[in-house]
C-alpha cells in the first residue's frame, strides 16, 4: 500500500490525459463530470464522503480540478489561437 501522497503525485498526470480539450468546446455537464471522477477519487482515497473534507484535501495538496486545469489552458490556447498570423487561421476567424 502507498501512502497518500504518492498515490497523489501519481495522479498528478491529469493534465496529460486531459492533453488537447482546451481546443474542444466542452459544456457544463462535461466538466461537472470531470470533476465529479476526481472528487470521487479523493473520497476513496481519504475515505470520507465530505466534500468539504476532499475540497480542503484538494487545497492542501496543491491539486487542481479538471474544470480549472482546462480553464486555464482554454485561456492561453485562445490567445494563442488570436496572435496565430497564419492564412488559415486568419480566414477561420473571419467565418465565425
Amino acid at each position: 500500500m502507498a501512502s497518500e501522497e504518492v498515490i497523489l503525485e501519481l495522479i498528478k498526470c491529469l493534465p496529460i490525459l486531459l492533453y488537447g480539450l482546451e481546443a474542444c468546446p466542452l459544456n457544463k455537464t462535461n466538466l461537472t463530470s470531470l470533476d465529479f471522477s476526481v472528487n470521487r477519487f479523493f473520497t476513496k482515497l481519504f475515505n470520507t464522503s465530505d466534500i468539504q473534507t476532499v475540497s480542503e484535501c484538494q487545497l492542501i495538496f496543491g491539486f487542481k480540478l479538471p474544470s480549472a486545469i482546462i480553464a486555464d489552458r482554454s485561456k492561453i490556447f485562445l490567445i494563442k489561437y488570436d496572435s496565430c498570423n497564419n492564412l488559415l487561421f486568419k480566414l477561420s476567424r473571419l467565418s465565425l
